[in-house]
């Protein structure tokens, strides 16, 4: 349950550091900011590693087949989501973002 707490606040503090650049999914209307900041120095995709601890948190409080589907298939959309936002970063914030890469692990 620790866990599951810790993630929430995690997910909540990393939206609260985007700012006005927080968006669903890919946005290609509209250009936002590149937040590199706060958890944003610490993990590329701070929001999906507290997606990920949460599935985890769910595990262990309730540990089943079901619970561990949810986290293996979680993760791995995910991470499928994470790597088509990563590509759109670099078409839209070019060097900036790819010096980002190299600064910053993707999750942690």
């Amino acid at each position: 349950m620790l866990l599951l707490v810790l993630a929430l606040v995690w997910t909540v503090v990393a939206q609260s550091h985007m700012r006005n650049s927080w968006r669903i999914g890919i946005d290609t209307a509209n250009k936002t900011e590149l937040v590199t900041t706060g958890l944003f120095g610490v993990s590329r995709n701070p929001i999906f590693l507290g997606m990920i601890l949460s599935l985890v948190g769910v595990f262990l409080a309730t540990p089943n087949a079901c619970t561990l589907l949810f986290l293996v298939v979680g993760y791995m959309l995910m991470q499928v989501q994470i790597r088509l936002e990563e590509e759109f970063l670099v078409r839209e914030h070019g060097a900036e973002y790819v010096q980002y890469q190299k600064r910053v692990r993707r999750l942690i």
